[in-house]
């Protein structure tokens, strides 16, 4: 007989490791609550406009060509990546735009003008973070952090690479120019952390971009989720949607399997949760049959920020404004803004913003002759006192209106069609406690062996992936996640 697994959830992490143990054999079958599959990466459809709720910056395909690959199959058979160029256009708060990506002669004279100081700077920190990435991501990122001597082992190395410092503390020890500073620090925003207080290691980021590039999938990053479905199915999976499931069954150190809404039990070898690590611990398994994580701890771990997320399309192109696909819109402030949103949670009258514009790159994703954005604001998650049932409305026409102001002349009169989610979707649509956007955050005392467990601490057979756990949120670290699980389920087979 097959050993039967279970996963909950239908997002990368989820697709991910199903993919692979369907291909392996396994009897693998995903129930996912919503009407579609994708998780954060569900595809709104509206008048004609294909959305991609989230993510949008694809980063290191090689892992999708690993999860295809356990199947004898290619990455090109079920999608195609194409590269972004620039990786993110950044502007500062006064308009003035700085193109980061790859060419090392073209970041050179771009920080020449800002500040011919940092030139050598840029050069010596672009350098550091080549090992910073063969520690925190070759070696590291997909291994399980089950003992506390795993984590021991490494100290040293931690150490040793500085990961004490947070990512700008990091980038400051090279960098003097402030502009550059939030150039090279911004990424842990993209993975739900403070860049304030997130863990060095995330410098990593610099030295995959550099190496691999930023792509975008033809069709949208919907295109990735119908590609992974495919081949899940193709393998024999079998995808369940509009099922929630309502509790994880356990006995003693084992869980046995998952009771639906409807009230249906499905018994399994074993369980895999895609769904948020706290949400599963706290409302799927009755409190009694948890020692480790009880509400009380749940309680105690820091969780990212969360995201109000407008997608909108226009029934007229904006191909005459500096905007790139990828762009970056920072405020006058950045860590007073942070620490609003990050510590003090409140939100503040100004924002940074991330606006996404596809169609420069695939006009597959509109109705002809029209534009698609998506752009995000980070805000405060769900223990900000904000009542979103009420500021939601003022909030996005307050960055509609910065937008056409700023960027997209005549936008409000041209939106024909218009979408966004709050945190209140974070936490009631998609199961994510607190409404964070990504979970735990990434600092020091929350990665590798204390962040929760690969392997749950709790019961032998239930595994999670996702951003919760890890090595962490963003599609590298839940597609690492994804990996880290088939390892352990395989070996246990």
């Amino acid at each position: 007989m097959k050993k039967k697994i279970i996963v909950i959830g239908s997002g990368f992490g989820g697709l991910g490791v199903a993919a692979r143990l369907a291909a392996r054999g396994f009897d693998v079958e995903i129930f996912e609550q919503r009407d579609k599959p994708g998780g954060r990466a569900y595809v709104y459809e509206i008048n004609g406009f294909q959305f991609d709720g989230g993510p949008t910056v694809i980063t290191a395909p090689f892992m999708f060509d690993d999860i295809f690959a356990v199947g004898g199959k290619k990455t090109e058979e079920y999608f195609r990546l194409v590269p972004v160029n620039p990786f993110y256009r950044i502007f500062d708060h006064t308009g003035y735009a700085f193109d980061y990506n790859n060419d090392l002669q073209a970041m050179l004279a771009q920080i020449e003008k800002l500040n011919p100081r940092d030139v050598q700077g840029y050069q010596r920190f672009i350098t550091s973070t080549r090992p910073i990435f063969e520690k925190g991501f070759v070696q590291l990122a997909d291994k399980p952090f089950l003992h506390v001597t795993d984590m021991l082992k490494i100290a040293p190395d931690l150490i040793r690479l500085q990961s004490y410092l947070s990512v700008y503390g990091y980038v400051s020890q090279f960098l003097k120019n402030d502009f550059l500073r939030q150039i090279c620090s911004f990424h842990p925003l993209l993975v739900g952390g403070n860049p304030f207080d997130t863990t060095s290691i995330y410098t990593l980021i610099h030295y995959l971009e550099r190496e691999w590039g930023v792509h975008y999938a033809v069709g949208g990053t919907g295109a990735i989720v119908r590609g992974l479905v495919r081949f899940f199915e193709d393998s024999g999976g079998k995808l369940h949607l509009n099922t929630r499931v309502s509790e994880i069954v356990t006995e003693g150190r084992k869980v046995k399997g998952v009771r639906l809404q409807d009230g249906s039990l499905h018994p399994a070898d074993a369980v895999v949760s895609n769904a948020d690590v706290a949400f599963t611990y706290r409302y799927l398994i009755p409190a009694q049959a948890r020692r480790k994580y009880t509400n009380a701890r749940l309680d105690a771990l820091r969780y990212s920020m969360s995201l109000f997320v407008i997608y909108f399309g226009t029934k007229r192109l904006y191909r005459d404004t500096p905007l790139a696909h990828h762009n970056i819109i920072l405020s006058n402030r950045y860590k007073p803004l942070l620490e609003d949103i990050f510590n003090k949670k409140i939100l503040a009258d100004d924002f940074s913003l991330y606006l996404h514009m596809p169609t420069l790159t695939d006009a597959s994703i509109a109705p002809e002759g029209m534009e698609n954005f998506y752009v995000l604001a980070p805000v405060p998650h769900l223990d900000a006192s904000v009542d979103w049932t009420t500021m939601a409305i003022p909030y996005r026409d307050k960055i509609l209106k910065f937008l056409e102001e700023n960027y997209l002349p005549g936008l409000r009169e041209n939106i024909v069609a218009l979408h966004h989610i709050d945190p209140l979707h974070f936490r009631d649509v998609l199961s994510s406690y607190k409404g964070a956007a990504f979970s735990v955050q990434p600092i020091l005392t929350q990665s590798a062996w204390f962040r929760p467990h690969n392997q749950s601490e709790e019961f032998d057979n239930l595994y999670f992936v996702g951003a919760g756990t890890h090595p962490g949120a963003g599609v590298p670290g839940v597609l690492s996640s994804s990996k880290i699980v088939d390892d352990l389920i395989t070996k246990g087979a």
